[in-house]
């Protein structure tokens, strides 16, 4: 490892730099999305009497939900969710051009490219990354709201948290569930005084808007 390290010459080891977190970063991405795929299926603990099964198996109460969370009728029931409209610059996007960027970097330089030529077309390869990744996510978003889906489903529901929830609604983060038999990813608040990490499972108390979570730890 050492020696293949001294072999590069200082714009690879810039590459190398890039490359070897992105990618470490990807993985980890990964993973959390299988963990959120493999654990959210089910529908979360709550406190006795905090829960009011009427017979169709969808929650109607939670008293321990945030003031402004959406109940009853004002659930949006019209198949409403988040904006799956084109965006290219998000955590997951450039992480690919990242990624993308370091690993054809070190390989055009490997192959005896000059330095103007690895730049232009690492650049181009990261780009292209990048563009498909948000090609990709845009589509997945469109395709969870074509159905009938129902955001006041996920009430009651577990989720891993895949972006940080800051604490007491001061941003807001991202969580992974299965909702309506599908894997989506939804934004989230939590009025919890402590922020929660990624990673940490979550149950869904609540909405805020049409298309927020509220969330707690489990």
């Amino acid at each position: 490892m050492t020696e293949w390290w001294e072999a590069l010459s200082s714009l690879g080891k810039v590459f190398a730099c890039i490359a070897i977190p992105a990618t470490l970063v990807l993985l980890i991405q990964t993973i959390l999305s299988i963990i959120g795929l493999s654990g959210s299926d089910g529908d979360a603990d709550v406190p006795d009497g905090g829960i009011d099964i009427d017979g169709d198996g969808i929650p109607d109460v939670f008293p321990d939900a945030a003031p402004d969370g959406v109940f009853g009728s004002d659930v949006p029931d019209d198949g409403d969710a988040p904006d799956s409209g084109f965006r290219l610059l998000s955590l997951r996007t450039i992480i690919a051009f990242l990624t993308i960027f370091g690993w054809v970097g070190l390989i055009t330089l490997k192959q005896g490219l000059p330095t103007a030529w690895s730049l232009i077309i690492s650049f181009a390869g990261g780009f292209v990354a990048m563009l498909l990744v948000a090609l990709a996510v845009s589509w997945m978003m469109r395709f969870q709201t074509d159905g009938t889906r129902n955001i006041g489903n996920a009430l009651g529901k577990s989720g891993t948290v895949y972006l940080r929830i800051p604490a007491n609604r001061e941003g807001n983060g991202k969580v992974n569930l299965m909702l309506q038999d599908t894997f989506v990813e939804l934004d989230a608040v939590t009025d919890e005084e402590n922020e929660i990490p990624s990673g940490r499972e979550v149950v869904v108390i609540g909405l805020s808007g049409q298309s927020t979570l509220v969330v707690k730890s489990k």
